[in-house]
């Protein structure tokens, strides 16, 4: 068993988890489900499960060091006739270092397992600068699954305890099984405290409803990852592998067709998550909502990885743009550059950070933090000439909420999107680089056209006309689905009222699908999902 995919995970662990929550008592469901989420974590990662306890304890000693400290402050300035600024002040700073400990131990752990050997090489390049030869020699970690997830959760757990919008949890289980709930361990969605604690210790039944709407939103994941992403692994591992080999057009068909595997990939995977949660009568937060509709990079971001988005804008940047200097800076910005112009200033520092971070989280290396900036840049720069396109608009008379320039709009966003994800699976900046280069000055549509694609990989199965067809139809399917969720139309409610023989129909349909197109045996390579390696 290595993921949500695996057989024996679909077959076994699934329904037996299912069978005995659902047959245990209700005070005891709770028990089941961190009981079933720890023998996951440790059939994946064995003794890394280490890791996860060590941020379980982390995070229940904090937050009950944070309460006791916020109880005392609460008497001391209920006590006091004056000075009760200062008694709040004295006990900001002793929460502050308590806070700070407890978030140095989660991201340190993070840092080790993750980023140790990039920042050695950084330091030792910078060093190599002045000509200081250090070749830094550490140890090889594996990372436990999903360390780069629950981290965050960790983190806004105790950010959350010490401003106050959640108590202090005394119950250590329920801390752990928000920290390691099975479903959501290996690749989110990054649910807070307030979201989800509660439920998963409430012990709902397993009824009828949620059983079918839960596998139903399980089958549709799995559709998307073992009938498309899977597939298309054939066509981009080589292309992104050994990319000389081929020319700028077999290079943006690789890029084209990686958005939609890492896509169906991802948002696949959540299908599972939240199919899941819902079984158990958990609801889970969406973390996709039609990305491609998009009609900015900015908007793009709002509907992709949406719970990583809101966490990195709830604690890096309003915190950052709401501190004391840069609040001076947009104060002095305003005088000098005007109420359109000078707040940039604040918040495009506050963004750096935040997309700075964005890239860093998503992986170790050079390529990951260019993909962070590029879209800091884009979404500086969309800010700075958005009342310009407003006026060319205007004096052209074009209305900017017409289908065409709409069409326009999200054409254009999704050429930015590609670009973006051909640096993010690039083996390396130079790598995407040159790649970026090949599109440009290399583009050869004929092989396109020609036949070419079908014999990329040809030393593994590669992409035949029958992958092909297969992916054509389950995206078209997807885009039809997408369109009438873009409309506010709740498919899952529509479904539910269909009659008995209807909804059982489609739950069938979608079952067979996966069985009979899912990308899986000996012609397949496993592909394992793509964001657990983040």
């Amino acid at each position: 068993m290595t993921s949500y995919f695996s057989f024996i995970f679909l077959a076994a662990f699934l329904p037996a988890a299912v069978a005995v929550y659902a047959i245990a008592p209700r005070r005891a469901r709770w028990a089941v489900l961190l009981v079933a989420s720890y023998l996951f974590f440790f059939w994946l990662s064995r003794e890394l499960i280490l890791a996860l306890w060590v941020s379980t304890l982390a995070i229940y000693g904090t937050g009950l060091g944070l309460g006791a400290l916020i109880r005392q402050r609460d008497s001391a300035v209920k006590a006091a006739k004056s000075g009760k600024r200062e008694i709040r002040a004295r006990f900001a700073r002793k929460m502050k270092i308590v806070m700070a400990a407890g978030l140095l131990v989660n991201f340190g752990l993070l840092a080790a397992f993750k980023y140790l050997h990039f920042f050695a090489s950084v330091i030792d390049g910078a060093l190599g600068l002045v000509g200081i030869t250090l070749n830094t020699e550490l140890p090889v970690w594996a990372a436990p699954i999903g360390i780069s997830f629950y981290t965050l959760m960790a983190g806004s757990y105790l950010i959350d305890v010490y401003r106050g919008t959640v108590a202090a949890d005394r119950n250590l289980g329920r801390v752990a099984l928000f920290l390691g709930f099975f479903p959501q361990i290996m690749e989110g969605p990054i649910s807070r405290y307030g979201q989800t604690a509660d439920q998963l210790m409430a012990g709902h039944p397993v009824t009828r409803a949620n059983l079918y709407a839960g596998t139903l939103r399980m089958l549709w994941g799995l559709g998307k990852k073992m009938i498309v992403a899977d597939r298309l692994n054939a066509f981009v591992k080589p292309v992104f592998a050994d990319y000389t080999a081929y020319d700028g057009g077999i290079i943006a068909l690789g890029a084209v067709l990686y958005t939609v595997q890492l896509y169906c990939d991802f948002s696949g995977t959540m299908d599972v998550a939240l199919g899941m949660g819902r079984i158990f009568g958990v609801s889970l937060p969406e973390n996709f909502r039609q990305p491609f509709f998009s009609r900015t990079a900015a908007g793009f971001w709002q509907r992709w990885h949406i719970t990583l988005g809101t966490w990195l804008r709830d604690y890096i940047y309003y915190p950052v743009s709401l501190s004391k200097p840069l609040k001076k800076l947009t104060s002095k910005a305003r005088k000098r550059f005007g109420n359109r112009y000078g707040p940039l200033l604040a918040s495009s520092a506050a963004l750096f950070c935040v997309w700075f971070g964005n890239g860093l989280w998503h992986g170790a290396g050079s390529q990951y933090i260019f993909f962070g900036l590029y879209y800091f840049v884009l979404i500086v720069a969309g800010s700075l000439i958005e009342p310009t396109a407003v006026k060319v608009a205007e004096r052209l008379r074009i209305s900017r909420e017409s289908a065409g320039y709409r069409a326009f709009q999200i054409a254009r966003t999704l050429v930015i999107i590609v670009v973006g994800e051909l640096f993010f699976r690039a083996e390396g900046l130079d790598a995407g680089l040159a790649m970026f280069g090949a599109m440009v000055c290399d583009f050869n549509g004929a092989s396109l056209v020609d036949g070419s694609i079908f014999g990329v990989g040809a030393a593994g199965i590669g992409l035949d006309g029958h992958d092909l067809a297969i992916v054509l139809a389950w995206v078209a399917l997807m885009l039809v689905v997408g369109l009438i969720r873009e409309r506010g139309v709740s498919i899952t409610e529509r479904v539910a009222a269909w009659p008995l023989p209807a909804r059982w129909a489609l739950w069938y349909t979608l079952f067979l699908a996966v069985i009979i197109f899912g990308a899986y045996g000996t012609a397949y390579a496993p592909v394992d999902p793509m964001y657990a390696q983040f």
